[in-house]
């Protein structure tokens, strides 16, 4: 009966979840895409490569050297496939504003998991293998990110080549791309869930990052 009791109370809280759904703002995307670019850029910031560019002439001159890490090479390969990134978050609707966008399973929904694993019979209205496909916001988060980062293109160039003193997300979202107004969500930082062992770990033993931390 107790058990009875849990799974009801767990399932009408996924469904109110559901029923609170909201696409991303401006501001949301904008974060997110500035914390997988920047990510993106550090790991390959260390690199050595050299690479050679231009054609070599009847003249005999040598084809240019340039070092990988400040080439637009690398921009190009970080940007390529920046917003399919997205796809990897889930929405964990206990969290407030953007902080709802996150990787890792939230904790409603390992807790779903848990209780099928130990044969329950949970009902969402969906394949249980679906579970963790993207969801329609973090879906539509990747189709703001691609319409935004086309439209930015020239700021982002801009950053990349002449103002890496500056943190990319002050840069393109907070000078280019978003109103005062519109700026709520920059100022959200993820603390770490509360009574989580180590305060930062996922429920999967994962450690989870708020978008500021990337």
């Amino acid at each position: 009966m107790n058990l009875f009791i849990l799974v009801f109370f767990i399932v009408c809280c996924s469904v109110t979840a559901g029923e609170d759904e909201r696409l991303p703002n401006k501001c949301e995307v904008c974060k997110f895409l500035t914390v997988e670019l920047q990510d993106a850029l550090e790991k390959t910031s260390r690199s050595k490569e050299v690479l050679e560019v231009g054609e070599v002439l009847d003249t005999g001159r040598r084809r240019r050297k340039i070092k990988y890490n400040t080439s637009e090479t690398r921009l190009t390969e970080a940007v390529d496939d920046i917003c399919e990134r997205v796809l990897q978050y889930n929405v964990h609707a206990e969290r407030p504003g953007s902080l709802r966008y996150a990787k890792g399973t939230s904790q409603t929904m390992e807790t779903l998991k848990n209780l099928v694993h130990k044969g329950v019979k949970v009902d969402l209205g969906l394949p249980y293998e679906l579970w963790d496909e993207p969801s329609v916001e973090v879906s539509d988060m990747k189709k703001q990110c691609e319409t935004m980062l086309e439209q930015h293109e020239e700021v982002v160039e801009d950053w990349y080549f002449h103002h890496q003193d500056q943190r990319l997300e002050d840069f393109l979202c907070r000078s280019h791309v978003l109103k005062a107004s519109e700026q709520e969500c920059m100022k959200e930082a993820w603390k770490g869930d509360m009574g989580t062992k180590g305060g930062r770990e996922g429920d999967n033993g994962d450690t989870t990052h708020d978008a500021a931390e990337l």
